[in-house]
């Protein structure tokens, strides 16, 4: 009987501590997003990050990101490319979740630095027209709020709208976006 009980309590501790190794202080994450600039054509205005995280206590986070941003400009009949190439820092709060942690709210506040680029650097446009912003720093902060829910316990879906406030950006100082993306913890 007392073998009986053994093995009933480390099967029961099996299935429910699978849940409880989630969000531990330390544990780290490597996260993968893509998403689109609130533009008017998506498919040309978007952008791609590869980030890293660390969780803090009570689920919160902080984290580490580089970015690539692929914008439009209409210029006549040619859509003149914009590219931005970020760093950004900061930290996630908790601001909602489930019991099992399985579904979260984070709203995250961070500091963004990069560079920008018009037209891949020609000054010159096919018709003789010269580009007047030139390439240069950008500086600023961001927000975002994330949605997120674990698919397994390593891999977490993230749903993001976030908004950042750039300074030195030739076009679209203030700059929403929405994205999806996806974590994996280790």
């Amino acid at each position: 009987m007392k073998q009986y009980m053994i093995t009933l309590l480390l099967a029961f501790l099996g299935i429910t501590g699978a849940n409880a190794q989630r969000m531990l202080p330390g544990q780290k994450g490597l996260e993968v997003h893509a998403g689109m600039l609130s533009n008017d054509r998506p498919e040309k205005n978007y952008y791609l990050a590869l980030g890293m995280n660390s969780f803090a206590k009570s689920g919160n986070y902080g984290f580490g990101l580089i970015e690539y941003n692929h914008q439009e400009a209409t210029y006549k009949a040619i859509r003149i490319p914009l590219e931005s190439y970020f760093v950004e820092g900061g930290y996630s709060l908790r601001l909602l979740g489930d019991a099992r942690r399985q579904i979260s709210l984070y709203a995250s506040l961070s500091g963004v630095v990069g560079y920008q680029t018009i037209n891949r650097g020609k000054q010159l446009l096919y018709d003789g027209s010269q580009v007047l912003s030139e390439e240069g720093l950008l500086y600023g902060g961001g927000g975002r709020l994330s949605l997120e829910t674990y698919l397994c316990d390593r891999m977490v879906l993230l749903l993001q709208g976030r908004v950042r406030m750039l300074w030195g950006a030739a076009i679209d100082q203030f700059r929403p976006s929405a994205g999806l993306g996806l974590r994996f913890n280790f």
